[in-house]
């Protein structure tokens, strides 16, 4: 559909990437990965044909169609939410007015006349497409997907113009994805989403019937939409089959390789080097240095790259509070005759994470704002525990930051005690680097002054941390500090995120505010999704499931027996398995072995994934090996 060959591009003197190949199929479903500043929407736009390259080729198949969504800046106006996304349909409606036009004709046509089978032969083909693109169903279709996106039945008149930037990006994701084009390209979708929009996303790409390529920094996202993932690393594009999951256990591994041939090389060349410097200069072994000398200048040497520094950083630990931090009892908040709360009753302990979900204006920041003393209650008590200190991480929390202030001075005030050299460290995993810890804060945009608060608070935190979407603007590496922070913070975390990750790998317990009022859950946000799905635990479900088949054996008395001709199956497949796995066992081995002497970048990869299916097949192996002996052994005691 596309290809790049030999594809390279530069930004001013820089060059993002250069040689790269790819060849993306129909069904594309890919995730596009790396640092910020690496090109990733560089090369989405390029592959949209909005930005041309520097170097290489870019070839599109014929009648191939691009869809593209940028990060921001669009903006539609002069029709309504509804005309807008059926606009993409223009094509199809212009054959149902063409359809209408002719069925008044044909009613004044005469039958038997040319004219009337020449319009009834136009009529029948017009059909037969219409029918083809589902044209009696367009309505149902732009009504399905801007349900899902969001958007309530009063929405659908309003004129566009109307929306503010974020619903507008929603608009435009809607008529890509009724248009379906034979590619989409979508930078960063979900940023613009709520939890359960982005549950509805992912389950849409899954019956997304072409291709598509994506940019996000929601890793739960990425792992359940993408089957590759394409990483800008090093000047260079990098394959990697399977999720994001999966990307990072590949990268490890291929990290690993590289060090390994790497050091085989270094003592090769050293090796090398040690027989050249002790005979070079003894006439009889001129011929054996000079062959060494030839080798060594043929070598193509191996460089490891520089990774990018993982920062690890550790809030500075509060004083410890109560047992009991937070106790709501019949609360209610209303503005005006509008309620929006009322009757919640709940408790948070010392060292809870709570994580706080609901659908947008169920009243989520209302209740975050209360518990912050921001605002007061208008009926019940909310009682703070003992020695408990709380702090407010306000979506838009850079409204109270001092403009005049530089960046580094600001936070080196608020922690005097950490050095200069930890703080730069934690603003650039908040994507401040360089010279950026000097600017004033005046100068950074809300997203950016968002950032650096949230990395204010991380520096000097106070018991009773309540943050109202802290993974908002933060990359994928930033959103591992902020994780692996709170993980370690010995105080309680109240928290608003449409990271699905983020939620599954910090949350204890869900509050979920619906109707008016809070639910308690406990377990993370996929214990809660699946209780509200009314699926049981897994653990429960299995003890459940086993206990019937325990009662039926004990009653009767004995285990039923399999038939001969099955068991002496059972047994010459035991065998063929034993057979097997010693054969695979040294498969791996010799390919491991391989792998440590680097050939090529290609070669390597193709190790690698040989690699990857022999240990795939040992462990089926083993473990049908198991289930094998523990059945023969159950029916010999039978």
């Amino acid at each position: 559909m596309l290809q790049l060959t030999s594809a390279g591009r530069r930004f001013g003197p820089r060059i993002l990437f250069e040689g790269a190949n790819w060849l993306i199929t129909p069904g594309e479903r890919t995730a596009l990965v790396g640092a910020n500043g690496t090109g990733k929407s560089t090369l989405l736009k390029t592959l949209a044909g909005m930005e041309s390259l520097d170097y290489g080729t870019l070839d599109r198949a014929r009648g191939a169609t691009i869809g593209y969504l940028p990060q921001d800046g669009l903006a539609l106006s002069g029709r309504s939410v509804f005309e807008e996304c059926l606009s993409v349909f223009d094509e199809i409606r212009s054959i149902e007015q063409e359809l209408e036009a002719l069925s008044t004709s044909l009613a004044e046509l005469d039958p038997a006349s040319n004219a009337y089978a020449a319009a009834a032969e136009r009529f029948s083909n017009l059909e037969s497409r219409f029918r083809a693109h589902s044209g009696y169903a367009l309505d149902a279709q732009v009504g399905a997907v801007l349900d899902g996106l969001g958007f309530s039945k009063t929405d659908w008149s309003r004129q566009t113009q109307e929306f503010s930037g974020g619903w507008q990006m929603r608009i435009a994701l809607a008529k890509l994805l009724l248009a379906k084009p034979s590619l989409l390209l979508l930078d960063e979708p979900t940023n613009h989403l709520d939890l359960e929009t982005r549950n509805w996303l992912e389950d849409y790409l899954h019956g997304y019937p072409n291709g598509y390529i994506l940019i996000s920094h929601d890793r739960y996202f990425l792992d359940v939409t993408v089957t590759k993932i394409i990483e800008i690393w090093n000047k260079a594009l990098h394959v990697y089959h399977g999720n994001y999951e999966r990307y990072l256990e590949q990268k490890q591994e291929r990290r690993a390789q590289l060090e390994s041939a790497y050091r085989n090389q270094r003592e090769h060349i050293e090796h090398l080097e040690t027989f050249i410097n002790r005979f070079r200069y003894q006439a009889t072994k001129a011929k054996q240095v000079q062959s060494r000398i030839k080798e060594l200048d043929k070598i193509e040497r191996i460089e490891l790259p520089q990774e990018e520094p993982v920062i690890h950083f550790t809030f500075p630990q509060p004083p410890a509070s109560g047992r009991t931090v937070v106790e709501v009892r019949d609360l209610a908040k209303n503005y005006g005759s509008k309620q929006v709360l009322q009757g919640v009753n709940f408790t948070i302990d010392r060292g809870d994470r709570i994580a706080l979900v609901g659908v947008n204006g169920a009243g989520k920041s209302t209740l975050i704002r209360m518990l912050s003393g921001s605002e007061g209650p208008s009926s019940g008590t909310l009682k703070l525990g003992h020695n408990v200190t709380a702090e407010y991480f306000a979506q838009d929390q850079y409204k109270v930051l001092d403009p005049n202030a530089s960046m580094l001075d600001d936070i080196s005030s608020i922690a005097p005690r950490v050095p200069q050299a930890d703080l730069r460290g934690l603003l650039g995993c908040f994507l401040f680097s360089g010279d950026d810890a000097f600017k004033s804060l005046g100068v950074l945009s809300g997203g950016e002054r968002n950032r650096y608060a949230l990395a204010r608070i991380l520096v000097s935190p106070a018991n009773f941390l309540l943050l109202d979407e802290p993974t908002n603007h933060l990359d994928l590496r930033a959103k591992e500090v902020l994780l692996e922070a709170i993980r370690n913070f010995s105080g309680t975390v109240i928290f608003v995120s449409h990271d699905r990750y983020f939620l599954d790998a910090l949350g204890t317990r869900v509050f979920e505010v619906e109707g008016g009022t809070v639910h308690v859950y406990p377990g993370n946000y996929e214990d809660y999704v699946r209780r509200k799905a009314g699926v049981p635990d897994p653990v429960v479900a299995a003890a459940a499931a086993a206990q019937p088949a325990v009662e039926v054996a004990e009653a009767n008395g004995r285990a039923r027996r399999v038939n001969p001709i099955k068991r002496k199956q059972m047994q010459d497949r035991l065998k063929l398995v034993e057979a097997e796995i010693p054969r695979v066992e040294t498969a791996i081995a010799e390919t491991e072995q391989a792998l440590g002497n680097f050939v090529n970048a290609e070669e390597t990869q193709r190790q690698s994934a040989a690699l990857e299916g022999l240990r795939s097949e040992h462990t089926t192996l083993s473990a049908e090996w198991e289930d094998l002996v523990q059945q023969l052994e159950e029916q010999a005691s039978v």
